[in-house]
């Protein structure tokens, strides 16, 4: 796991020098979004000479994902208990360990090339924690980065989870912010293999929901602001 600055800084680099096509498919299945996912990877590599990036916006149904480091202990109920209550399980390429997705939380799967400067894995990391961490702030919540682990936290308590791929540096996976998530739902597992340590959400914080497409609105700007992408377009789909 790549070490996290203290710092709530952003990350400094020069502007990507393209166009970021924002993608809100509303809630979905878990395989759909990771095909998703790789199509617009592919499209990446298939037209190397126009760079362009996708962000793409959703909820999943719940599921559980796996990253490349989950130890079985991490799972805290049988296969057949998940199965029964049509929770989903899949094991991913990304770094870190378990997570859980559901309804009333906003994945993010930022699908960017890394050019110049910007090709160094523990910046993106830094960006994403920044870019969450500001849209946090608006809300009046104090956001952190922790010095151990990935991701963005309220005191001891993690509200945003991040775990990334790479393929040819073009970036995918990406975080996962709760905003009106079931807490209960982390139950099940070690959420990514932290013990000792807690989950909550905006809504937990601020005592009250908070519209997902508002969410949405405002992590296209900061995504905006962080990267310098020269425009954000609506995808037509």
């Amino acid at each position: 796991m790549v070490e996290a600055a203290v710092s709530a800084s952003p990350v400094v680099c020069s502007p990507l020098p393209m166009n970021c096509t924002v993608i809100q498919p509303g809630r979905l299945r878990y395989e759909p979004a990771y095909q998703l996912q790789m199509q617009c990877v592919n499209s990446i590599k298939n037209n190397p000479h126009a760079p362009q990036a996708y962000l793409i916006l959703l909820e999943h149904e719940p599921v559980l994902t796996l990253g490349r480091r989950t130890a079985d202990s991490e799972l805290l109920v049988s296969r057949e208990w998940l199965q029964e209550r049509g929770i989903e399980m899949h094991e991913i390429d990304r770094g870190g360990k378990i997570t859980y997705h559901g309804p009333g939380q906003v994945v993010g799967y930022p699908i960017v090339p890394l050019l110049g400067e910007r090709r160094d894995v523990y910046k993106y990391l830094r960006s994403l924690e920044h870019i969450i961490i500001t849209v946090l702030a608006g809300y009046g919540i104090s956001g952190t980065r922790n010095p151990e682990y990935t991701g963005v936290w309220v005191g001891d308590s993690k509200v945003a989870a991040i775990g990334i791929g790479l393929t040819r540096w073009i970036t995918f996976h990406g975080f996962a912010l709760n905003v009106n998530t079931d807490l209960d739902a982390f139950s099940i597992i070690t959420p990514c293999g932290i013990s000792g340590k807690g989950v909550t959400s905006m809504q937990k914080l601020l005592g009250r929901e908070i519209r997902l497409a508002e969410i949405h609105g405002k992590l296209v700007e900061a995504f905006r602001d962080e990267f310098g992408f020269q425009e954000m377009r609506e995808s037509a789909d």
